[in-house]
């Protein structure tokens, strides 16, 4: 029973943390769209951005990724025979690179709350698929159980990748149409 409740609160604060990990890149990409405003618009735009960000980050994605974390031993604790499954071994490397991309994704907040912006709100729109690759492949390792179809997985996150690069080409594409930036 302590296993369910375990794995239970895990499941929730990784989706909290994955929640604030695909918002907060939306956020930044309204920051960069909002600077490019008139200065007293662009301003006030801004400066409420930096606020949403700063309870966005601090108050649930850090919180949310510390106690997933945290839950996540617990569960090997419970189950240490994860361990020597291969399934488990391309699982923790996934988490290793959602921490990557976590940490990335607050030296990205750091600049942004100094208004230093070194990126476009396309390269954004990329970045934020970042999270969205990492899910899948998570999801699908831990329902399937299985390292076999690798190379099928890897040819179905490639794919992934494609259409999610090929919809932010067209939904530009239709932003450029409608004169928007």
């Amino acid at each position: 029973m302590e296993y369910l409740y375990i794995k239970s609160l895990h499941l929730i604060f990784v989706i909290t943390w994955f929640a604030g990990l695909f918002y907060m890149p939306r956020l930044f990409i309204y920051h960069i769209e909002a600077a490019q405003r008139p200065p007293n618009e662009a301003q006030l735009l801004t400066d409420q951005f930096k606020l949403m960000c700063r309870r966005l980050w601090n108050i649930i994605t850090w919180p949310s990724a510390i106690l997933a974390t945290l839950f996540a031993v617990w569960l090997l604790v419970l189950q240490p025979g994860w361990l020597q499954s291969p399934w488990m071994h391309i699982k923790l490397g996934f988490v290793v690179l959602l921490f990557m991309y976590h940490i990335k994704t607050h030296l990205i907040f750091k600049q942004f709350q100094k208004d230093i912006i070194k990126w476009t709100s396309n390269q954004m729109r990329l970045w934020n698929e970042g999270a969205t690759l990492i899910l899948f492949a998570v999801v699908f390792l831990v329902i399937t159980k299985t390292t076999t179809h690798w190379l099928f997985g890897l040819g179905g996150l490639i794919g992934l990748a494609l259409l999610l690069m090929l919809g932010i080409k067209l939904y530009k594409n239709y932003r450029t149409k409608k004169g928007e930036q």
